[in-house]
């Protein structure tokens, strides 16, 4: 029986394109300076369609780690050294307006009074994670809340899933990782954990279907998959 939930955070709780993609647009458009050129290189290096303002499926950037994204703007953004691109990326997220996949205060609410322990895992910055979370008003119903800088790792490796499990204690069969990315299913397998894909991301149902026990639409889904589980 599935007692615990974990979830990704950009992509999952928030839907990624409302969310990131105008907002990344118009970072490119920053660290170009005008520059038509360095423009094409930005976008070119991020796997970002300028013209559709849209991430392609591709793109690292979707599920990687602020530290590997501002290893990517470093390729072209040379003025600043990874370190400070980081700090850049990282302040200049904490208060990007974030689309809701469902009302997140009353979802993580509802899962608590029903008896299930939570917790968000993102490739972001904690300090982001924390932001976007309070702009939901979530915080006080999660248990668990980490970044790729918390101390446990980054997905797609298990260790930061373990550490939630360990932390409200429970095995990690007892765990269902839920995730709109491969990095996020992979972690959640090598930590032996339920998979449950969203299609709230970049990627379509194609992508995540070999990686997932199971494809939603999106979170307000998994309660009523459960249900169907056990009726069956």
């Amino acid at each position: 029986m599935i007692r615990g939930l974990v979830f990704d955070k950009d992509g999952t709780l928030f839907d990624f394109k409302t969310t990131w993609n105008a907002w990344s647009a118009g970072l490119i458009r920053r660290f170009s300076n005008g520059d038509p050129e360095r423009e094409s290189a930005l976008a070119a290096a991020a796997h970002f369609d300028m013209a559709r303002q849209s991430f392609l499926p591709s793109s690292p950037i979707i599920a990687g780690t602020n530290r590997e994204a501002a290893e990517i703007f470093a390729s072209v953004v040379t003025e600043h050294s990874v370190e400070e691109l980081e700090d850049i990326l990282m302040n200049a997220t904490l208060d990007a307006p974030q689309a809701e996949v469902v009302p997140l205060a009353d979802y993580f609410a509802d899962l608590r009074a029903r008896g299930f322990k939570t917790g968000v895992i993102t490739n972001d910055t904690e300090a982001g994670a924390m932001s976007h979370l309070r702009q939901a008003r979530a915080t006080k119903h999660l248990d668990f809340i980490a970044g790729f800088d918390s101390g446990y790792g980054a997905k797609p490796a298990p260790d930061p899933l373990l550490a939630f499990a360990t932390r409200v204690g429970l095995a990690p069969a007892q765990v269902a990782m839920v995730g709109d990315s491969t990095h996020d299913l992979v972690s959640a397998k090598r930590a032996g954990m339920y998979r449950i894909g969203v299609l709230t991301g970049m990627a379509d149902y194609d992508d995540l279907a070999p990686y997932a026990d199971v494809v939603l639409p999106h979170i307000g889904h998994i309660l009523g998959h459960f249900q169907n589980i056990q009726n069956d």
